[in-house]
C-alpha cells in the first residue's frame, strides 16, 4: 500500500473550544515541567498533528471503488480510522476478494504524496499547544515511517519531536493493540501509567487504555464531529477536546 494510512472523514464542525468529561482512568523531546513524574505525552500524527484525514480517506474510497467494491467515505471512516497500514491492506484485500498488485499500491501512494504536497497543513494551533504542554513528548502513529516523517517535515513539526517518532511498522500489532504506545513509553524511559496519549481515533484510544495510559481525545481537525467525540469517549478517552488551545490545560489537569 505504499505510504498510505487510511483514516476517517466527516463534516467539519464550527464549535467553540470545549473540554468534555468522559470515561477513563485516572528520553524524549521537550523538558518535563513536573520534574518528578517522568511521564511522556504521546501524540498521534494524522488528525492530531497534521490535518490529513480528509485527504487520505477520500483517496482510499476512490481507490477501493475503482477496484470494484463501491464504498462511501463514511464506511471508509468506520472501517479504517487509526489502523495500521498492514491491517488496512488485509481488510481491503478481503473487500475486493484478491491480493493487491504492488503497482496498485505504489500508484496510490504517489497520488497521496502529491495531495499532501499541495494540501497538507498542520492542525490549527498545534505548534503552540505542543510547546505549552508540560512534560516530555513523542509521536506514535499508524503511518509508515516514511509517510510519518514526510508529514511532519511538510508541516514544520518534525523539529519538535525528532528523533522520538514511532511508527506501527516497528511493532507486531498496530492499534488497537497497545504495542506501539508501550514501545514509545519504554524507549522514552517512562512507565505507562504516567503517560498521556492524544488521539483522534477510537482504535488509538483503545490502544492507549490497553497500554495502561490515559487518553485525551481530539476532534478539532477537519474530519472531527460530535459523533466522533462520543466514539472516543466510549473507547475510554478521559477527556475530549475540540481545539488545540484546550490541550495544555487538559494535560496539566491530568498531571496534577
Amino acid at each position: 500500500m505504499g505510504q498510505n494510512n487510511y483514516v476517517e472523514i466527516a463534516l467539519k464542525h464550527n464549535m467553540q473550544p470545549q473540554i468534555f468529561v468522559g470515561f477513563g482512568g485516572a528520553c524524549c523531546a521537550g523538558q518535563r515541567a513536573d520534574g518528578e513524574r517522568g511521564g511522556v505525552i504521546i501524540f498521534d500524527c494524522d488528525g492530531v498533528l497534521v490535518d490529513s484525514e480528509v485527504i487520505a480517506c477520500s483517496l482510499l474510497a476512490q481507490m477501493i471503488t475503482g477496484l470494484g467494491r463501491p464504498i462511501s467515505v463514511k464506511e471508509t471512516m468506520t472501517r479504517f480510522l487509526g489502523r495500521s497500514q498492514k491491517d488496512v491492506l488485509v481488510e481491503i484485500e478481503g473487500l475486493i476478494g484478491r491480493k493487491l498488485a504492488p503497482e496498485e499500491g505504489e500508484a496510490d501512494a504517489r497520488r497521496l504524496m502529491q495531495r499532501f504536497r499541495e494540501e497538507l497543513r498542520p492542525v490549527q494551533g498545534v505548534r503552540a499547544a505542543i510547546l505549552a504542554v508540560p512534560g516530555k513528548r513523542c509521536v506514535a502513529s499508524s503511518s509508515s515511517p516514511d509517510r510519518l516523517r514526510y508529514s511532519l517535515e511538510l508541516t514544520g513539526l518534525l523539529d519538535l519531536f525528532d528523533p522520538h517518532v514511532f511508527s506501527a511498522a516497528q511493532v507486531k500489532n498496530g492499534k488497537p493493540a497497545p504495542d506501539l504506545f508501550l514501545l514509545a513509553a519504554r524507549t522514552c524511559g517512562a512507565q505507562p501509567q504516567v503517560c498521556i496519549v492524544v488521539e483522534d481515533s477510537p482504535a488509538g484510544v483503545t490502544a492507549a487504555r490497553a497500554a495502561g495510559m490515559r487518553a485525551v481525545g481530539f476532534v478539532g481537525a477537519s474530519h472531527g464531529s460530535p459523533k466522533l467525540g462520543e466514539r472516543l469517549r466510549l473507547a475510554g478517552a478521559t477527556l475530549v477536546i475540540d481545539d488545540m488551545r484546550a490541550l495544555p490545560g487538559a494535560v496539566a489537569g491530568l498531571l496534577a
